[in-house]
């Protein structure tokens, strides 16, 4: 009888032990298309390779970055529109942020609804920020305050254009190498003097910050930072997914990798 119990407790251990194995097993192995709007955006993959229906480079559903596109009133349209499109055709996932959730407008035309304020906004692996009334939010305390407190959680920062400023107010850039767009490259050796301000250079890599030159070196700086992230040939099919056909890789300056 005394084996007997032994037996059906060993029995009913290993039987409890089986769902959670299968379930990490099928965690590790589940793929999607990054999103193309087209059916298969819908559906998931056993293995990794190629989506049968447009072909595009399968990623891998767990371990996608989640990237926080940081919107501001009068924000520069392609300084963010550029980027979004590049990460989410590399499988991205982005959300968009800004103080509150109040409509914000780019360029006096294009109306966007944020999907979180910064009361609410989830964590992310990756910080972006963008031109176009810069000054509202890198002189902001209050916006300044929150990047802060996400600084020792973010694995990367990324900045096209004048979003540098923003970064900059933050200490994201001290003692760092940064650019920006080239009519704000003395305004910026001005306003962060712990910064080495280059002109003349598409985007420049700290290793876990990136800073881009205006509006279409953001898109540069983007696909250099997919290059970094997921390799050069995938970068490259991105761009030709794009039709993004001028991009020239490593044409930034890298001081190192991470």
């Amino acid at each position: 009888m005394k084996y007997l119990f032994l037996f059906l407790t060993v029995l009913l251990i290993g039987c409890n032990s089986v769902p959670s194995d299968k379930k990490v097993e099928v965690e590790k192995k589940t793929f999607v298309c990054p999103p193309c709007d087209q059916s298969c955006d819908t559906l998931t993959f056993d293995v990794h390779g190629k989506c049968p229906q447009c072909s595009m480079e399968l990623v891998s559903k767990s371990q996608a970055l989640t990237i926080c596109f940081y919107l501001q009133d009068g924000i520069e349209l392609l300084d963010f529109a550029g980027p979004m499109e590049v990460f989410v055709v590399a499988g991205f996932k982005v959300f968009t942020v800004s103080k509150t959730k109040d409509i914000i407008i780019s360029q006096n035309i294009l109306k966007i609804t944020p999907d979180y304020s910064i009361e609410d906004a989830p964590a992310s692996d990756v910080m972006a920020f963008f031109g176009g009334a810069h000054g509202s939010p890198s002189r902001d305390s209050t916006v300044i305050s929150w990047i802060q407190s996400r600084k020792s959680k973010t694995a990367y920062f990324f900045s096209v254009c004048t979003g540098a400023f923003i970064m900059g107010r933050a200490g994201v850039l001290d003692n760092l190498t940064a650019t920006t767009y080239h009519t704000q490259i003395e305004a910026l050796r001005k306003a962060l003097p712990k910064t080495k301000v280059l002109d003349n250079v598409r985007y420049v890599d700290n290793g876990n910050v990136i800073t881009t030159a205006g509006i279409s070196a953001g898109i540069d700086g983007a696909l250099h930072f997919v290059a970094k992230i997921k390799g050069i040939d995938f970068a490259k099919k991105i761009a030709e997914d794009i039709e993004y056909d001028k991009w020239v890789p490593d044409q930034g300056l890298i001081i190192k990798t991470k």
